[in-house]
């Protein structure tokens, strides 16, 4: 049992890593082919890539808080490895497992930038809902956190939480 956990253990870690290098070379394709350049029009008015170095979250708010960014990302990464260690290493619960790696991958291609550069590279912008500028990682973060509460709402029983987050692995 202990080899199929650190085999399973392994596979996390390389596809946390792989999202991670697809979220950071999608921002250095923007800084190479964005940064100080005029926006690149797909549907005139309604999406573009828009080079942005946010400073903030999401609808510019916190702007400057570099260090509380990088204090919540560390913690929050801490717990979604506790959660994902905790965690059967059963069929059932495979959809949790990935989405626990897609929630720590955006966390962390942000967190890179945010400790590297003290700024967050933004580039998709959807110009017609004025819908602020984002990147892959917050994808990531977004449909994932999406996934999760359907799972929880729908597809998790009461018990299969408790035996997640109460039940010691053995």
């Amino acid at each position: 049992m202990k080899s199929i956990n650190t085999k399973n253990n392994l596979l996390k870690i390389i596809l946390l890593c792989i999202l991670v290098a697809i979220d950071q070379f999608t921002k250095y394709l923007a800084v190479l082919h964005l940064q100080n350049k005029n926006p690149v029009v797909f549907i005139k008015n309604v999406f573009e890539l828009y080079y942005l170095e946010n400073n903030g979250a999401a609808f510019g708010i916190l702007q400057n808080a570099r260090w509380l960014f990088l204090l919540l990302t560390a913690v929050f990464l801490i717990i979604l490895v506790i959660i994902s260690l905790r965690i059967k290493p059963i069929k059932k619960y495979t959809p949790i497992q990935v989405i626990i790696i897609f929630l720590g991958s955006g966390a962390l291609g942000n967190c890179i930038d945010r400790f590297n550069q003290g700024y967050v590279i933004d580039f998709f912008y959807f110009k017609a809902i004025n819908f602020p500028i984002f990147n892959v990682a917050d994808i990531y973060v977004t449909l994932s956190a999406i996934a999760l509460v359907i799972l929880l709402l729908f597809y998790y029983k009461e018990t299969d939480l408790e035996n997640i987050f109460l039940s010691k692995r053995k």
